[in-house]
């Protein structure tokens, strides 16, 4: 196949473009939908509720962003927004990434969930589900990509999990 469905061995998850450009606007589009959902709320908690949820909340979405943060300087000058790995990137496996391979998406997972339990939206937690869905297929879009460039990411694949230490 050709165009914006090109696919590549190993992998039946579609590009969505030649570096995966339609993943970043599916994945920033969301983001987008979340923020606007939970600003609009969809519940209104009070009393311990309130406080659970703004303590909870803004843990997550801080815990979130510490996460992108580091993800991000551990990438260095790898970093792209795009699945497709650039030219003149390297494999990263210190840092976060000793732990899982996807720190970025996992931190914006968190951080999304947080908003949602921080605005109390019923709406934005969905769409964060969703979020992370569409987070996963990236990734494993990704991972195709960086199978095919870096001989060592299958070992690495193989004691590094995807988003969660441990878990997932």
């Amino acid at each position: 196949m050709t165009g914006s469905t090109h696919q590549t061995s190993g992998t039946r998850i579609p590009s969505l473009g030649s570096r995966g450009q339609g993943w970043v606007a599916l994945q920033f589009g969301l983001m987008g939908a979340i923020a606007v959902a939970g600003y609009r709320g969809s519940g209104d908690p009070d009393g311990w509720q309130a406080a659970v949820a703004l303590v909870m909340g803004a843990a997550m979405i801080l815990g979130g962003l510490l996460v992108v943060a580091l993800g991000v300087r551990q990438l260095d000058r790898s970093l792209s927004a795009l699945p497709k790995p650039i030219d003149s990137g390297v494999l990263i496996e210190h840092g976060l990434y000793r732990r899982v391979r996807h720190p970025i998406y996992a931190g914006v997972i968190l951080g999304a969930a947080g908003w949602s339990v921080l605005m109390a939206s019923i709406a934005a937690l969905l769409l964060t589900v969703v979020l992370a869905v569409v987070l996963d297929l990236k990734s494993r879009r990704e991972e195709a990509w960086l199978r095919e460039r870096y001989p060592g990411y299958p070992a690495y694949v193989a004691r590094t999990q995807r988003f969660v230490p441990w878990l997932y």
